[in-house]
């Protein structure tokens, strides 16, 4: 007991001080982690042996990570994926398996241990790289959902490879040692240590496997279908009963232990009939997408997933040889780089077949370079066969850690080619033809609104944007735009900004919009400047800069939900539509006179004068809404 305390201190301790020190560098959690697993195992040797237990334990995170992932998507979007699962997903799995067991053949590797090591290099980490895209919120991103595909149809490819592999098999597993003794691979070192220390319940669960697998090939199918059957089943109409009874017992905990059970059922299930407990999590998880419940699941779920997946990430960089690796440095980590971008020329390639452009495209490309962790599975697993002697397993041990290590340098890669391309992309603006009393400057989700609402009331507008897509979009639904940087002279020059009579600044990137506010007050002095602003700083912003009228984005959006809550808590639809004018009228006045206080260079928070004002003009809002509540009851008498 004190040698799991012991273990698990030092665990969450390098979590602790490494993964906020990364995330404060920008470097993101899972390098954070992998730096710890060095720590604490190589370089100091604070644990040994035991990671490669716990390192099985942590990879559950990878299950609920999918779980979690499959509560996002309803049937109906899964269906919409298809086409990218099984074009872009199966033509990643060959076209790599094929390129990969080349080099493997070119290396003198018989083509069965060729075919073996394409297999297990062709599968990225689901881990690493799922939880780098939420991270950095990309899961939605075009290039976000491709990625998604390719690692689901990876996940999914796993089940055939494992049938497949024994079928390569060239010698017996094991061999043996210099005294004599038979040596056991580890899949079998395994078996026998479970096999001794087996509960009730193990030995039930692998009797049962022992029976499915005794099954001929029909029966073995039957049982595949019954046990996916069965997951489909049990959440559309088992699932409301069952959380309506742990409903009544009003105990929080007991939420979680569902939630746990869920997803540890399911596991074990598709455990027993040979399949992925991670497939069968997303499965579940996409049955229960558009149940009430979801949302219960996901709060529960999170902070498991999230400990799971950063313990998985530790035993990774604890589990690196570097005995090994410092014998030949330069070859093992040129094998990861090789490995790296022959996978990075196919995604390049497949991105461009699949129409993938830009920040997109490489994000696609360097998100799923590297090798996965079920190349350990799957290393271990043809070891275990006879499919691969020990010292290509031990290389190739190695090498897959080494391009999970480098994940992370090749996302902040991408972070600095995404950068640079959103600030220094040749666009060629339009020619423009036409002027126009308003000019509107970015044509988002505000912009857009805007436009379509001085437009339908008669009167002509101008539209600036940078992007192309948005513009190509806006010209296919009839609205008429012109692709350009608004922040640039001469176009806003062509756009009649000496002539216009007001300039809408809807722009995404705060400085620009700064920019472009002050530019166009020195330059047209009479001009009406309207613009948007994310919080109070920017309002500031914009004010000093010379706007007229500042929106923030969700400010009339929660004036609205505040008087919907009035409403519902009792006062009539004038008393709340009266409370929801005065908390406009104030506010407004507010931000005018904080305005004048707020200094640039300082933190509204440290600044003396503007944090005594702020708490002066809170009183007198209390004050106006207590008086109007007097007059309201007044009326009403």
């Amino acid at each position: 007991m004190e040698g799991f305390l012991f273990q698990a201190s030092v665990y969450l301790a390098a979590a602790v001080i490494a993964v906020p020190i990364a995330a404060r560098l920008g470097l993101g959690s899972v390098l954070g982690y992998l730096a710890a697993g060095i720590l604490i195992g190589p370089v100091l040797g604070l644990v040994g042996s035991e990671t490669e237990e716990v390192q099985h334990f942590a990879e559950f995170g990878v299950v609920m990570m999918l779980f979690l992932i499959g509560l996002e998507l309803e049937p109906r979007a899964l269906w919409n994926m298809r086409h990218r699962l099984l074009g872009l997903g199966g033509a990643q799995v060959v076209l790599s398996t094929a390129a990969l067991m080349g080099v493997a053949m070119a290396y003198d590797q018989p083509w069965q241990v060729a075919f073996a090591i394409g297999l297990t290099l062709s599968l990225s980490s689901t881990a690493i790289v799922l939880q780098t895209l939420t991270e950095k919120g990309l899961m939605r991103t075009q290039g976000g959902r491709s990625v998604f595909s390719v690692l689901l149809t990876q996940d999914i490819a796993v089940i055939p490879i494992l049938a497949f592999l024994p079928l390569l098999a060239t010698n017996i597993s094991g061999g043996l040692l210099p005294d004599g003794s038979i040596s056991l691979s580890s899949g079998e070192v395994e078996t026998a240590h479970a096999g001794a220390e087996t509960s009730q319940a193990g030995e039930t669960a692998h009797a049962i496997e022992t029976y499915i697998q005794s099954l001929p090939g029909w029966g073995v199918t039957l049982v595949t279908i019954g046990a996916v059957a069965a997951i489909i089943l049990v959440g559309i109409y088992l699932t409301r009963p069952v959380f309506r009874y742990i409903h009544l017992s009003k105990l929080r905990e007991m939420y979680t232990a569902l939630a746990l059970l869920i997803v540890v059922g399911i596991s074990s299930l598709m455990t027993v009939v040979g399949l992925s407990p991670a497939l069968g999590a997303f499965l579940a998880g996409v049955v229960l997408a558009s149940s009430e419940f979801r949302h219960e699941l996901e709060t529960d779920l999170e902070p498991f997933k999230g400990l799971l997946l950063g313990l998985f990430f530790i035993t990774v960089g604890a589990g690196i040889n570097f005995v090994l690796l410092f014998e030949k440095p330069l070859i093992l980590i040129s094998m990861a780089l090789l490995v790296i971008i022959v996978k990075a020329h196919i995604l390049m390639f497949l991105g461009r077949l699949f129409r993938l452009k830009g920040q997109d495209e490489w994000l696609f490309t360097l998100a799923l370079a590297q090798a996965g962790e079920f190349g350990f599975v799957l290393v271990s697993f043809s070891l275990a066969t006879g499919v691969m002697p020990d010292p290509i397993a031990e290389t190739l041990l190695l090498v897959i850690a080494l391009t999970m290590l480098i994940t992370p340098l090749l996302f902040i890669l991408y972070d600095f080619i995404s950068k640079r391309s959103n600030g220094a992309a040749p666009v060629t603006p339009d020619e423009i033809d036409e002027s126009g009393p308003v000019i509107i400057a970015g044509v988002g989700r505000f912009g857009q609104m805007v436009n379509r609402m001085v437009q339908a009331s008669g009167f002509e507008t101008v539209v600036l944007d940078h992007n192309p897509e948005t513009i190509a979009v806006m010209r296919r639904f009839g609205f008429k735009g012109f692709l350009g940087d608004p922040t640039r002279p001469d176009i806003l020059r062509k756009a009649g900004l000496q002539d216009a009579s007001v300039l809408v600044v809807a722009l995404d990137n705060p400085r620009a919009a700064v920019a472009l506010i002050a530019y166009a007050r020195k330059e047209n002095p009479n001009l009406h400047i309207v613009s948007r602003a994310r919080d109070r700083t920017e309002v500031y912003r914009h004010y000093q800069a010379g706007s007229n009228d500042i929106t923030r984005e969700v400010f009339d959006s929660s004036l609205r939900a505040g008087r919907y809550v009035l409403e519902n808590m009792g006062l009539t639809e004038f008393e709340a539509s009266e409370a929801q004018k005065l908390f406009y009228a104030h506010d407004r006045a507010s931000v005018r006179e904080l305005a004048a206080l707020w200094r640039p260079d300082v933190p509204p928070s440290q600044n003396p004068a503007y944090v005594a004002r702020a708490k002066e003009l809170q009183k007198e809002l209390e004050t106006a809404f207590l008086n109007l509540s007097t007059e309201n009851d007044k009326d009403s008498a």
